[in-house]
């Protein structure tokens, strides 16, 4: 089994959920994270972290979000997705201009 992330994340990319994962297995989209399902220990640490529900089994998709079991598929095969950095570091990154955190915050203004 392997988890995804799915469409809540877009937007949001709060890093909770890569501070309690053991083996590091998050990395950076562009909108979203990523969770590598080869480097992925199923330890479900990651799932009640994330505020916005937005990480499942891949066998526990909600229909609607299915697409995105795909996209990650298709992420990695890319290959040039980034390791996702600590909360702590993003959450510094928002105010420094042209840090990819902070891109991400100008897009997606809430």
């Amino acid at each position: 089994m392997a988890y995804v992330i799915t469409e809540p994340c877009i937007g949001t990319k709060d890093h909770a959920c890569v501070d309690v994962c053991p083996v590091e297995c998050f990395y950076e989209g562009p909108d979203q994270l990523f969770i590598n399902p080869d480097e992925c220990i199923d330890c479900d640490a990651c799932r009640p972290e994330c505020p916005v529900d937005a990480i499942f089994p891949d066998t526990d998709v909600p229909s609607e979000w299915e697409k995105y079991i795909q996209k990650g598929v298709d992420a990695f095969k890319k290959g040039d997705l980034k390791v996702a950095i600590t909360r702590e570091k993003w959450e510094k990154e928002k105010g420094v201009a042209g840090t990819v955190a902070n891109t991400y915050y100008q897009k997606f203004k809430k």
